[in-house]
């Protein structure tokens, strides 16, 4: 039987696997975040104390995620993930004992709870990087939906289980069960021979590493639109997150069952959202696509402050869930189709810097809000804000050019090839940690100036992609028609990497520059640096 549009990334084994193992941790996940905000409650009911929990989850996201990503991008992610779960295992469990024998605090619970954060911190780039790995590009983009579908299975099941374990078996049997939760992404790992792809080059170094993947970051639109999108969607929207608990505690003046009803509900929003998301993205665009997310997550927002029944708070939440999931999948997906794999950890890494930092400050800010103004006004005001954030962020698109070419096109022609290297200087050039300049010399006639500098302003991103450390275009004074392109890499390494990491796109914009070239193309220059203690002294003459 064929499998709907929905879950057609199911049909990869490997895939199939790690979402099944996936779904699991989520789940333990969900009753570990519910059975802790609700002990919060008990130990220090002061909004902003509850609000930090929240906080603390995410706030090692925040703090680790470009270290994060830039390991990852240069060690076995495999191995890497299976270091991080048992770092969580770890954590989960000494949650789990304190809180059995008594010995738990407001500040004990801060702090394993941000502990098991900075596992997830430092598992989210690389886990993200092996999810794509595990279907071909044309799936990718209903994989990331299909992982929030998963991930709101069990925010539909985990908090509503959660708030019965903490009626029955107190908040320490739902961190017992997040620590075994853990045990299935670690079974699978095991069982997952992963290929490896030897380089000839020796790996990228870690501080080199993060500042290429910020710069990929700084020239690639879509991921910079998909960064802004996201604060301004998760920013405001952290307000529901931060404050349930308090409103299910002192707005409904209901118990630990129902928090984990609503939580569950906007679970299921989320999972009806994601199943249904190949037909929406068949009719809309990304943008349009995140605006009607906006307006259902809008709608909840709003009525969730001004529930007086729970059936009001159900319906908000369910609302709240479907654009929260549409807009998550959507602006993530963007962002993770618009990088390659040599970079993608360290891309994801920098977005989840922007959406996971928006959290953390709303989180902190609502709280703080909360004990100031109450918690129906904070809610009225998040909403207002939400919306004006989400309205003024339109302007940045989230669609772009696929990289991949139709079948049957032609593949870009390779751009001119460099003189190799002078006999004498190879030993040099390998043995260099100094920068390497390069330059392109164009001619360019009158009538093809402006259409020059727009093909040059893509070629900048291009360079920028691959790893320039600065970029510039110079126009000969006395000769109109001479130009040179300069640019600098950190390495000689890195000035090797630049042809793996040229994609096809860019490949693109760098043919369009020599189409308009005058006569035969002329090669590149490449320039090493010389160290200064390299360089004799001056000669002073009397």
């Amino acid at each position: 039987m064929a499998l709907p549009p929905a879950l057609l990334p199911l049909r990869h084994p490997l895939f199939r696997m790690l979402w099944s193992a996936n779904v699991v941790v989520s789940l333990g996940v969900w009753m570990q975040n519910t059975g802790a905000g609700w002990l919060m409650t008990s130990l220090d009911p002061d909004p902003l104390v509850v609000s930090m929990v929240q906080a603390a989850t995410i706030l090692p996201i925040f703090l680790l995620a470009l270290p994060a990503g830039a390991i990852a991008d240069i060690i076995d992610r495999r191995l890497f993930i299976l270091f991080t779960q048992g770092w969580m295992l770890f954590a989960a469990s000494v949650l789990a004992v304190l809180t059995y024998s008594g010995h738990m605090t407001s500040w004990g619970l801060l702090a394993l709870t941000f502990s098991i954060g900075i596992g997830t911190a430092m598992n989210a780039p690389a886990w993200g990087s092996v999810m794509a790995e595990s279907v071909p590009r044309q799936d990718l983009a209903q994989a990331i939906a299909l992982n929030g579908v998963g991930f709101n299975i069990a925010r539909a099941i985990g908090p509503a289980l959660a708030g019965f374990l903490v009626l029955f078996g107190g908040p320490s049997f739902a961190f017992a069960l997040n620590a075994v939760s853990y045990l299935a992404i670690v079974g699978v790992l095991l069982t997952w021979h992963r290929r490896h792809r030897p380089s000839k080059l020796p790996r990228e170094h870690f501080l080199s590493a993060m500042r290429v993947g910020i710069r990929f970051v700084r020239f690639t639109p879509v991921m910079r639109a998909a960064m802004l999108r996201s604060a301004a969607f998760y920013g405001p929207a952290s307000a529901p997150w931060a404050l349930l608990p308090l409103i299910v505690h002192d707005q409904l003046h209901l118990g630990a069952g129902t928090f984990g009803a609503l939580l569950g509900l906007m679970g299921a929003g989320g999972v009806s959202a994601g199943l249904v998301l190949p037909q929406i993205r068949a009719r809309l665009s990304r943008g349009n696509t995140v605006l009607a997310s906006m307006l259902s997550s809008g709608t909840g927002m709003a009525l969730l402050s001004i529930a007086p029944h729970w059936s009001v708070a159900a319906v908000a939440m369910v609302l709240f869930g479907i654009g929260w999931v549409t807009a998550s999948s959507v602006v993530q997906g963007a962002a993770q189709l618009s990088a390659p794999p040599w970079v993608r950890a360290r891309a994801l890494a920098i977005y989840q810097l922007a959406s996971n930092g928006a959290m953390v400050a709303g989180t902190f800010f609502w709280g703080w809000l909360g004990r100031a103004i109450g918690l129906n006004s904070v809610m009225m005001v998040a909403t207002v804000a939400f919306f004006l954030c989400c309205l003024l962020a339109r302007n940045f698109s989230l669609d772009a050019e696929s990289d991949s070419r139709p079948a049957g096109a032609e593949a870009a022609p390779a751009p001119p090839t460099p003189e190799a290297v002078a006999p004498e200087l190879v030993s040099v050039v390998q043995e260099a940690r100094t920068r390497v300049l390069e330059w392109q010399k164009y001619r360019i006639s009158a009538e093809d100036r402006e259409a020059f500098l727009a093909v040059m302003a893509e070629v900048r991103d291009a360079r920028g992609r691959a790893g320039a450390v600065n970029w510039q275009l110079y126009e000969d004074v006395a000769h109109p028609e001479g130009w040179i392109e300069i640019w600098a890499v950190e390495t000689w390494t890195d000035h090797l990497r630049e042809a793996m990491r040229t994609s096809e796109t860019d490949r693109l914009a760098l043919a369009k520059a020599q189409a308009l070239h005058i006569g035969e193309p002329q090669p590149p220059a490449r320039y090493l640096a010389v160290h200064p203690h390299r360089l004799p002294d001056p000669v002073h003459h009397a």
